[in-house]
């Protein structure tokens, strides 16, 4: 732009620009920004890890509730609770066969216990340890309630492979144990209310010894009461507690004769005595008492049985055996002298003993034989 003076000279300026307005910037503070990222994460972490946590303790409990050798104990043992006593047998390592071996009973133990019918329940099951041995095995130890006594048992407990990432169990040895039972004087007896012939459970059957022991497998843990009720003999209960594993528990006891038997045997004998008092002699054929004279007798004599035996039994191996009692026999009888043809009436009382063998027939009924004792 040029500008003309008052004396017509010029004056050439160049034209400066006016500068532009100034412009101000603000400056976002970065590390703020980084702090609440650096907060997030971190709390995105703690979730994270609680996460991860509450998984852990999740499958945990899982493992012990479910996956565990003492849930697995905890399963057979509810099974007992339940009286579901096949489905227990099903686990594995309960088998019979495996349980024989291991006792060392060679295969003739009978399984007739193992039914819900001579179970007695289980209850306040609990677990108290699990404790794995260098070479793998697990022992479990829980504690219960049967029949109103407190027990611990403890079961060895093995890996059995798994199901997906879920490891199962069995037993290292068989929960059964062993009862050696010897009952005398009866072949027949009751297992918590369970009837049982030792004819049935006995590997000789029929032919079965009255005085050998039998045995039977029996779940553990497992009470078991043992009584003998029949018309011939009974017993106060005996109770066994299987409380280990693979234990043989010996059980022997002697029934006692009902006393209804004893009057059967009463009645018996004194119906034998009455018989022989019928015999018009002075040695009644058959019978434990007698007269003997010198002379000779008029008429034949009569017998009466004054004084009755009180019968007693007593045991006589697989049998029993009238214990030795005294009797009176009289004997009225009229006597002729050989030395002066006399004639005087004799009334006499003849005390004698009585023993006698009853021996129980296959059938259940009693052969009884009474015989003179010295």
């Amino acid at each position: 732009m040029e500008r003309i003076g008052g004396d017509g000279s010029t004056d050439a300026t160049a034209s400066v620009p006016a500068p532009p307005p100034a412009t101000r910037t603000e400056t976002v503070a970065a590390p703020r920004h980084r702090r609440r990222l650096a907060f997030d994460l971190t709390a995105l972490g703690i979730v994270g890890v609680l996460l991860i946590g509450a998984i852990a303790a999740s499958g945990a409990v899982l493992y012990r509730q479910l996956y565990s050798p003492t849930a697995f104990v905890l399963d057979y043992l509810h099974l007992l609770e339940d009286g579901r006593a096949s489905d227990a047998l099903q686990l594995p390592g309960v088998a019979v066969e495996e349980a024989e071996a291991e006792a060392g009973v060679q295969g003739d133990a009978s399984d007739a216990l193992l039914r819900s019918e001579a179970l007695a329940r289980l209850s306040d099951i609990e677990p108290v340890s699990e404790v794995t041995s260098p070479e793998g095995t697990t022992a479990v130890t829980v504690s219960y309630r049967v029949g109103g006594h407190t027990g611990e048992t403890t079961f060895d407990v093995e890996r059995d492979g798994s199901v997906g990432l879920a490891p199962t169990w069995r037993f290292a040895s068989s929960p059964l144990a062993v009862i050696q039972l010897a009952v005398r004087g009866s072949m027949e007896f009751l297992v918590n209310g369970f009837a049982i012939d030792k004819r049935q459970v006995s590997p000789d059957g029929l032919d079965a010894d009255p005085l050998e022991p039998v045995a039977l497998l029996a779940f553990s843990p497992g009470l078991y009461s043992i009584t003998v009720d029949t018309a011939v003999t009974e017993s106060p209960g005996v109770a066994v507690l299987t409380d280990a594993p693979l234990t043989t528990v010996p059980v022997s006891f002697q029934a006692s004769p009902t006393d209804e038997f004893i009057d059967v045997v009463q009645r018996k004998v004194d119906a034998f005595l009455a018989d022989c008092a019928t015999q018009q002699v002075l040695q009644p054929t058959g019978c434990p008492f007698g007269y003997y004279v010198r002379n000779r007798i008029v008429e034949p004599p009569s017998w009466s049985i004054t004084e009755k035996p009180k019968v007693a039994l007593e045991p006589d191996g697989a049998d029993w055996a009238i214990t030795r009692t005294q009797a009176v026999a009289e004997i009225d009888v009229q006597i002729r002298s050989i030395f002066d043809g006399s004639i005087f009436d004799v009334r006499e009382e003849v005390p004698f003993f009585i023993t006698g063998t009853i021996t129980i027939l296959p059938d259940g009924t009693a052969s009884i034989a009474v015989s003179a004792s010295d």
